[in-house]
């Protein structure tokens, strides 16, 4: 589960206002209070509702579920989770104030609709070839990380009698 923590900001100044909750504040929200070690055994009223939201497609509009200091961290994280079950992304939870978890509306404009069905799947026809080929040289790297260490014992004997025969010869090949 990947959950970002918000930075401390001043949400008053005009340029943190696009990493503050304060334009979501003031939608309309259903208020949904979460009773505390109870989020698990009402998981599946809170998928339903988030799908119902989804559904519903009403601008500007989400659900607050209702979270305090009593709630434990398993309602949190089952909160969390249904809504990965409900397949809903956008949420957010309002550390400045409240400490709610809040799910937010995805809006679709439905005069949009020949603009999305346009752009909806940009790769759906595409075919994507993987047309990389190892050298020489690389095959020869893997197969030498595949050896085990007494490989090695044998290959360096190998060269340092290879190297103590190499003198031999070029000493008889000298001319005394």
């Amino acid at each position: 589960m990947d959950i970002v923590t918000p930075a401390k900001i001043d949400s008053t100044e005009k340029w943190n206002s696009a990493f503050s909750f304060e334009l979501f504040r003031n939608w309309n929200y259903k208020k949904i209070v979460v009773t505390p070690n109870t989020a698990k055994l009402n998981s599946n009223y809170y998928v339903s509702e988030i799908k119902k939201m989804q559904k519903r497609n009403v601008k500007n509009s989400g659900i607050e579920f209702i979270i305090d200091n009593k709630n434990s961290y398993g309602d949190f994280v089952s909160l969390l989770n249904d809504m990965a079950i409900a397949k809903h992304e956008i949420y957010g939870v309002d550390m400045d104030k409240t400490g709610h978890i809040f799910a937010l509306v995805n809006y679709k404009n439905p005069n949009a609709k020949e603009i999305d069905e346009e752009y909806e799947c940009l790769l759906c026809n595409d075919v994507i070839y993987d047309e990389y080929e190892p050298s020489f040289l690389d095959d020869c790297q893997f197969y030498l990380q595949q050896l085990p260490t007494e490989a090695f014992y044998l290959i360096f004997g190998f060269l340092l009698f290879l190297n103590i025969s190499m003198f031999s010869i070029k000493e008889s090949f000298q001319i005394h």
